[in-house]
């Protein structure tokens, strides 16, 4: 499993999955996911780190920093982009995520943490939140002077992130989903100013063209046709959720409402940071459930069972939270 080069100087334990059983149980090995922590260690070369800053590493390790969406600082769209996990860096290495005690990476895909948001809940924010907070800034909704009607399709680890900054960000909220509980957590815990159950046919008639924008996390199987009923015409639908089989994507919808539907995926290093920033700004962090990791086991199979609250962070460390 583990792969080296002569840039692997540090010895670390971690946790990992050895088989195809998913099992994760402790691993030592040599080194080079959403990721928090304090810098130990800075090279020669490092800019605008030092020893004892709060940091964080998202889901990029790599990219090749010389074509234009690079140049342009979007890396996430960089064709030999490299994940933080799974991924093959630079000196031919593989990547192994953040499971482990430390993490060596390189400056220029690593942000800084606001000092007032704690590092734990920040944790998920560096997938989760410059996931949803991209096409919020793509469509003119974190400093837009008119207040905007936005859906967030979804109530999950994307999609109450979503709720937050929409809120934070002065627009009116509404939380399309399929669970009817959602409903209460959506306006009580998260404070959305309505609820759609799109399972109910009249609240989705009810809701025909009254959204500017729509947001949808979700990543199980779903056609688009009833949420676009709901934008008004020239509105726009942005699809952050993977799911395994391809859309139901009907034309009507599209043609009759001018509608636009569209992708769209983390984002890049300056994007990350200023998403940081706001959420420090506006004290924006992910709802989390704190696990050691003895319990990463049992977490995975509560999130099988969609058991959670909307992320787990692993404390590595093993310390109390910051």
């Amino acid at each position: 499993m583990a792969q080296t080069t002569p840039n692997h100087t540090q010895s670390v334990v971690g946790w990992a999955a050895h088989d195809p059983s998913g099992k994760i149980t402790p691993y030592i090995f040599k080194r080079r996911h959403e990721i928090t922590g304090i810098i130990t260690k800075v090279g020669s070369n490092v800019k605008n780190f030092k020893v004892g800053d709060r940091a964080a590493v998202g889901c990029l390790a790599a990219a090749c920093m010389e074509c234009e969406f690079c140049k342009d600082s979007q890396e996430n769209y960089c064709d030999k982009i490299q994940f933080t996990y799974n991924g093959i860096f630079w000196d031919g290495s593989i990547t192994y995520g953040g499971y482990s005690e430390m993490l060596v990476a390189d400056y220029r895909f690593v942000v800084h943490v606001p000092e007032n948001i704690a590092m734990d809940a920040a944790a998920p924010l560096l997938c989760a939140g410059i996931t949803v907070f991209c096409p919020m800034k793509d469509n003119n909704l974190i400093d837009s002077p008119a207040k905007k009607r936005i859906g967030i399709v979804g109530l999950g680890g994307l999609g109450h992130v979503a709720v937050k900054f929409g809120k934070a960000f002065g627009h009116h909220v509404t939380v399309i989903s399929t669970s009817p509980s959602k409903e209460k957590e959506a306006k009580e815990l998260l404070g959305a100013d309505e609820f759609i159950l799109s399972t109910n046919a009249m609240q989705m008639q009810a809701g025909k063209r009254t959204l500017d924008f729509i947001l949808d996390t979700v990543s199980a199987k779903h056609s688009l046709g009833p949420i676009l009923e709901l934008l008004k015409v020239n509105g726009t639908l942005s699809v952050v959720g993977a799911p395994e089989a391809p859309f139901e994507l009907p034309s009507f919808p599209l043609i009759f409402g001018k509608r636009s539907v569209k992708g769209s995926m983390t984002g890049g290093m300056r994007e990350t940071q200023e998403m940081m920033n706001v959420c420090g700004k506006y004290n924006i962090t992910c709802n989390i459930e704190v696990i050691k990791p003895d319990q990463i086991n049992e977490a995975l199979d509560r999130l099988a069972r969609n058991d959670v609250r909307y992320r787990f962070v692993i404390d590595i460390a093993g310390g109390a939270r910051e």
